[in-house]
């Protein structure tokens, strides 16, 4: 008997089987999904652990209406590679392709996040989220891992943007409960990217003071909004309407990319904000209210935290449902 979850990613498989980028209706949204996000293994107690990925699985199986998210394929390790380079030191490179298995793992969620934004950027899908794991919004130039991250996948994927699509403004939005260190240092005197972050600035990384807002000619396009422990939907929202709006209104991004991180949903194993899946709804809605009105829709989210395995999955499918207007 075929379990319907192996039904599922054959049906979505054969909408793909003619290239991946086969025409499609530009109004799906598109789904980043790969075997190769459930290897990623750092130790066994770990809670960036290969159950991140099951338990969204398991979600989109139990849910009928995702048979229509449009499947999406990752760029080749090859093709992704070089636009690393965009981000990161050869150096940094090298050092993680000496642990070449975490390397592989951390490639192929950079080419997920690289393949979502062709598919927005050329219309074959409205918006698109990668289910991909291990997270990147930590990753610098140290040469090893940085809270759970080794490539920097929503940066990569921002200069992918600009340079492969001349999407000159980019807005990286990043609602992970940890702040996206990692991000604001790839940017910080950058006037084409305009990164927003909500988070807790006590919490790990010790990063994300209100009082950084960038240098140079980026100064002003570095917005960090501090949330206190026990945040709920109604703060949250009114970061993002108070200090993202005005800023977006003057910014006019050409593309919105989007940390997703589920670790400031309720009952996370490592934050502590009170966020439900109808805060990640609303906030979506928020987000692409926001991309309608700049972009002409175009929004790609990748997974960031989410430690609380049910939790995470069910606040991932409450995001899937806001990006399909469900």
């Amino acid at each position: 008997m075929v379990h319907r979850r192996d039904l599922l990613f054959s049906l979505l498989g054969l909408a793909i089987s003619a290239g991946r980028l086969q025409a499609a209706d530009s109004g799906q949204t598109g789904l980043l999904m790969h075997d190769g996000f459930s290897r990623h293994l750092i130790s066994p107690a770990h809670p960036e652990s290969p159950a991140r990925y099951a338990a969204i699985e398991q979600a989109l199986s139990d849910w009928p209406e995702a048979d229509s998210l449009r499947a999406l394929q990752p760029l080749s390790l090859a093709d992704a590679e070089p636009w690393l380079r965009q981000i990161h030191s050869d150096a940094h490179i090298k050092a993680i392709k000496s642990q070449q298995a975490f390397f592989d793992s951390a490639l192929l969620a950079t080419a997920a996040a690289l393949a979502a934004v062709d598919a927005v950027m050329q219309g074959t899908v409205r918006n698109a989220f990668c289910a991909s794991r291990p997270p990147g919004h930590h990753a610098m130039n140290t040469g090893q891992e940085e809270g759970f991250c080794y490539f920097n996948h929503i940066a990569v994927a921002a200069r992918y943007a600009q340079q492969h699509y001349q999407a000159d403004k980019v807005l990286i939005i990043d609602w992970d409960y940890h702040h996206g260190n990692g991000t604001e240092w790839a940017f910080y005197a950058d006037p084409s990217v305009l990164f927003f972050s909500t988070h807790d600035q006590f919490a790990y990384p010790g990063t994300g003071s209100p009082q950084r807002l960038g240098e140079g000619d980026g100064k002003g396009f570095n917005i960090n909004v501090h949330l206190d422990c026990g945040a709920d939907d109604k703060a949250i929202l009114e970061a993002f309407e108070t200090a993202l709006r005005p800023a977006a209104e003057a910014f006019k991004p050409d593309l919105i990319l989007v940390s997703a991180g589920f670790d400031s949903r309720q009952d996370d194993l490592l934050g502590c904000f009170n966020v439900t899946d109808d805060g990640f709804y609303k906030l979506t809605q928020w987000v692409m209210a926001l991309a309608e009105e700049y972009c002409d829709g175009r929004l790609v989210s990748v997974l960031e935290g989410g430690y609380n395995i049910k939790g995470n999955a069910s606040a991932v499918i409450s995001h899937l449902k806001a990006l399909m207007r469900f």
